[in-house]
């Protein structure tokens, strides 16, 4: 009697945990979902309807997940923006890859910084605070990988790159000429490869000044 009691109270427990992780998944569904059509369409252009119906679920249940479609989009920035790849290599390996014809044409898969930044400017509360952050934790990531002799240095040169890649991002892809477009692109990467290289000689000039100079106290003292 007692087993049989145990499996009865068993089953909505089970039940329930279900569907606390189907909730999940169906929110992560929603927010994948709104993150790709916001950057492909834009905030406005978008609706509910539609990012319920490319998630796969009914318009009628979206209020289950969230309390307004303000809510939506500040929940699709952090989720995306939280899930953009730590960079590797150096700024210019970086830049090359971020300032490619397979980048400008693929906005919904692309940078939600270049595609919804400018929205973002007119928004107040939490979707702006979650591009805030965003902004903020690229710096940090860039200037790890940036050139520099000190932090400072670093950050301004990741601050200095990143302000130009999305930039000539932005710029590339408003273009309705095809070939000033890959300009764009071409000579903005030229331009961020040339900055490193530049501070490259710089701090190898510097360092051969500061070899000469320990060379000539050796000598002096012997």
């Amino acid at each position: 009697m007692t087993s049989i009691i145990y499996y009865v109270k068993a089953i909505p427990e089970r039940k329930m945990r279900v569907s606390r992780e189907q909730v999940t998944e169906n929110r992560r569904t929603i927010l994948e979902a709104a993150s790709r059509l916001f950057r492909e369409h834009g905030f406005e252009a978008v609706t509910v309807a539609e990012i319920m119906q490319a998630a796969g679920l009914t318009h009628g249940g979206f209020y289950g997940y969230f309390a307004s479609k303000d809510e939506l989009i500040a929940g699709a920035l952090a989720d995306v923006l939280a899930k953009r790849p730590e960079p590797s290599g150096n700024l210019a390996t970086y830049a090359a890859g971020y300032l490619s014809p397979t980048h400008r044409d693929n906005r919904a898969g692309g940078c939600p910084t270049a595609a919804l930044a400018g929205e973002t400017i007119r928004l107040v509360g939490r979707a702006r605070a979650e591009m805030t952050t965003g902004l903020k934790r690229q710096i940090e990531r860039l200037s790890r990988i940036a050139t520099g002799e000190t932090a400072a240095q670093k950050r301004q040169a990741a601050i200095g790159s990143w302000a130009a890649m999305v930039g000539g991002m932005i710029m590339a892809r408003v273009s309705d000429d095809p070939a000033l477009s890959g300009e764009i692109l071409d000579q903005t990467r030229a331009w961020l490869e040339a900055q490193g290289k530049d501070h490259e000689q710089r701090d190898s000039q510097h360092r051969a000044t500061l070899s000469r100079h320990v060379r000539g106290s050796h000598a002096r003292r012997s």
